[in-house]
Order: structure tokens, then sequence, then C-alpha cells
């Protein structure tokens, strides 16, 4: 029988074109003896989905764009590689018992149907996609436990705290601390955000990611959605979650205990870690990336997180305490905002508007299913869309 350590894990990755899922492929090829994947979805980049298939000659690919299935068809012709398109053939891959584990590097709202898919499958979920918690937590975690599965946190954060909390009573938690690097207005005055451009707001100080969290951190809505999914990852209150500004992005989150002490987690601003981290999870894989040089001269500052100039933080916080549908709201509203500030339609300042007035105008449900998100996530949509000046 083989070690345990010697054991390959097989795992399909939903959204492998973009950051996180080309990183995760970097994970894989570092240890191709240690992991095997079995299935590969991309949303529209065919070309890198072809490229990637060839190599790694997963069972089962799948193209969201239906209009680009047949491309993909023909060139993987005569390959051990199943073809599938559209929302109907990602579902397949991220259901298909080939896998034990399913990374989630789908952007946005796009994830939650996947993530409900793999874990009715049974599957392990490496979660990279923050917006499935943030819109429905509860009828994730929900599902998690009754299949008896395991989340891993891929977001640098959450694997922090994930970090932090091994071996830990969560009964001697007292609050959880998520570090935010800024962004590249961490500086800005207020005032000056009204001209920002989308490549002035894409220039990340510290990470490379893609176009959309990249938005989000400028505007510090994606710190406020680590906070709805830390509510729901590790069963904390919004009161027992706490944001704080450090620039370097060396510290990747805290936990302060009742005892008034603190456990951090550091490393280099890398995603490929967190990544190793949940896939190889509970092991330490040997890792080619990071390794912090300490005895270099270094700054680790810290300060409070102004909710004040970036009100997207302050939305999510109000949503989260509000519950029910809101957070779902919140993210729709949201993905209208970022589409339209990329595309030069609305400003940077104009987001948070734009979500707040979503946030007031669509319905609220307490204790929404699973057909109701769906319907909030349209309507929410709709309302945002509607209050983008053209």
């Amino acid at each position: 029988m083989a070690r345990y350590e010697e054991r390959e894990k097989r795992i399909c990755v939903l959204g492998s074109t973009g950051s996180i899922g080309t990183q995760t492929l970097e994970v894989v090829r570092r240890h191709r003896r240690r992991f095997r994947v079995t299935g590969l979805t991309a949303g529209s980049n065919h070309r890198l989905l072809i490229e990637q298939a060839r190599e790694l000659l997963p069972q089962k690919v799948a193209i969201g764009d239906k209009g680009r299935y047949r491309e993909v068809k023909e060139a993987l012709a005569g390959l051990p590689v199943e073809v599938l398109a559209g929302e109907e053939g990602i579902l397949t891959v991220a259901g298909d018992p080939a896998s034990e584990m399913a990374v989630v590097a789908l952007v946005g709202f796009s994830g939650l149907l996947p993530t409900l898919t793999a874990l009715e499958a049974g599957k392990e979920i490496a979660l990279a996609n923050k917006e499935t918690i943030v819109v429905a937590g509860e009828l994730v975690m929900r599902k998690a436990r009754e299949k008896g599965v395991t989340i891993l946190p891929v977001d640098s954060e959450h694997s922090a705290i994930f970090q932090c909390l091994m071996g830990e009573s969560r009964s001697s938690v007292e609050k959880i601390i998520l570090t935010a690097s800024g962004g590249p207005f961490l500086h800005t005055p207020a005032e000056q955000l009204e001209g920002v451009t989308p490549r002035e707001a894409l220039q990340h100080p510290n990470w490379k990611m893609g176009s959309k969290i990249t938005i989000d951190s400028a505007s510090l809505m994606n710190k406020g959605f680590e906070v709805i999914e830390a509510r729901w990852l590790f069963d904390m209150p919004a009161s027992a979650i706490e944001v704080v500004i450090h620039p370097q992005s060396v510290v990747h989150s805290m936990v302060q205990f009742r005892d008034g002490s603190v456990k951090a987690q550091l490393g280099d601003p890398d995603m490929r870690l967190p990544i190793l981290l949940a896939l190889s999870w509970p092991e330490r894989l040997e890792s080619p990336w990071g390794g912090l040089d300490l005895s270099r001269p270094a700054e680790l500052t810290f300060l409070p997180a102004d909710k004040k100039k970036f009100r997207n933080l302050a939305l999510a916080y109000a949503a989260l305490e509000r519950g029910g549908n809101m957070p779902c709201i919140l993210n729709a509203a949201n993905e209208v905002a970022v589409e339209a500030f990329l595309q030069g339609r609305t400003g940077f300042r104009n987001m948070p508007e734009i979500i707040e007035q979503t946030m007031e105008r669509v319905a609220y449900l307490t204790h929404p299913d699973l057909e109701e998100l769906l319907e909030t996530d349209r309507e929410a949509r709709r309302v945002a869309q509607a209050l983008i000046k053209p």
C-alpha cells in the first residue's frame, strides 16, 4: 500500500484559464506525482484551455462559451478528452466522480452552482471564489456539513486564519483580524478618487490578479467580501471580524485569543502558497516559491481601515448584519458596477452609490432558498444596470 504522502490526488479546476486557475496548474506541474488533473473548465479563453488540455489530458473539459465548442472539439480530436460546453458542461465537470477535489477558481456569481454541484458529489473544495460564500454562505456550509466535506480556503487571508486556528479551541478565539494592502489608492485623498481610471485602479501594489478582483481590491469591496466569507467559514459574528490595513502584505491575517495573545501567518504575497496548502492539506509540500528572509531590514505597519473613504467596506458589513439575501444583492450590484467601471461607463466613486441604491430597491428576503437567490441575483443586476447613467 502506498504511503499517504505518495498518493495521487485527482482534481478538477473550475476556471483553469484565470489567474488562480493558471497558478493552480503551476502547483500541479511542480508536484506531478501528487496531483492528477481530471477536469478543466474555462469561460471563453478557448485557446488556453486547448493548450492546457493537450498538456494535462484531463478526462473532461468544458468551455462555457458554446460558440467556441466546435473549435475546442476539433483541436482535441484524437485525444482521450471529452469536450463539453455551456453551463451544463461546467456542472458536469464539477460533479464528475473522476475527481475527489474541485478547485473553484471561477469569477463572481458563476461559482455558486458548480460549487454546490461539487459538494453534492462529495468532493473536497479548494475555494478561491469568495462570492459563492458571500451569496449563499448558509446554503453552502449546510451542504458541506451534510456531505461531510471540507472546504479549504484559497484566499491568502482565509488560508492564514485557517492555519492560525489549527489546534486551537474555537471558544478561545476573541476575534479574527483580516489584513488588507489598501490597494493603489491607500494614500489618495477621497476627493481625488472621482477621476481615477480603470488603468490606475488595476495597478495593485503587491498582488497579480484578474481584473475584477483587482478592482474589488482597489475599492476594498474584496475585503468586505472576505469579512462575509470569514463569518461563514469560521462561524464568527461580524462584530468579531476586524479589518486592518497592512501595506506590505506580509502578514496575511491574524487571530486574537481571549488571553490577549495574537497568532499571525506570514509569507510572501504569492497565491501559489495558499493554493499548494489547500491542495495538499493536511500536509505541507515543498515549495520553490516564497520563503521570507527575516534577516533583511523590513517594516510591518498596520492602519485602521477607512470605511468613509472606501464605502464598499461599510456596505459589506451592513449586508452581513442584515443577512438574508442582502449579501447576494451586494454581490450582484458590485459585479455590474465593476463591469461598468472597467468599460468606462461609470466612475470609481459611483460604484458604491450604485450598490447602495440597489440594496435599497431590491426586495429583502430573510431566509432565501436557492431559487430565491438566483432570482435575487437577476433582479439586482437589472436594478443596478438601470442605475448606470448612459
